[in-house]
């Protein structure tokens, strides 16, 4: 059993407040869905500690580099650990991460999204452990995301009981 939440304040991580939407975006959609043994995680992208949306925002291969969307999928996993432990109430309860995608949004030539997910992976296996944290993935490049974001995750985890 992994001690996620000693190790987020450990590492000095605040995880960020809940999503602030911009005008007129409505979600119809829980960001966390929890059935029996498994929580599917809907797609996040990167936050502020205060919940607004985080930049750089704009597509890999143009106006975001490498580093910029490793960093940015980093603050996408922030996001994500933030909704599953408002909803499950502890991130300890996380047994294990089944599989990733992760969508980065880049020009037709970009190919280098594995490098930009990777920020996503590293920090759930840095709060995680390897045991916990590892997880199959899918890195896909895309034509464009929500709020122009560079990296959107979504997600499937094992849970423990409440």
């Amino acid at each position: 059993m992994s001690d996620a939440e000693q190790r987020l304040k450990a590492l000095d991580i605040t995880l960020p407040a809940p999503l602030k939407l911009p005008p007129g975006m409505v979600l119809p959609f829980p960001w966390v869905n929890v059935r029996g043994d498994r929580a599917f995680i809907s797609g996040h992208g990167p936050q502020e500690t205060d919940g607004a949306p985080a930049g750089p925002f704009g597509a890999l291969g143009e106006s975001v580099s490498v580093e910029e969307g490793y960093a940015s999928a980093r603050k996408v996993g922030l996001s994500m650990l933030g909704s599953l432990q408002r909803e499950l109430g502890s991130l300890n309860r996380i047994t294990g991460w089944c599989h990733v995608h992760g969508m980065i949004n880049c020009n037709s030539g970009f190919s280098d999204t594995p490098s930009v997910l990777n920020g996503f992976t590293d920090l759930i296996i840095e709060v995680f452990g390897e045991e916990i944290g590892r997880h199959s993935r899918t890195a896909v490049g895309v034509a464009g995301l929500p709020i122009n974001f560079p990296v959107e995750v979504e997600a499937e985890v094992m849970v423990s009981p409440a």
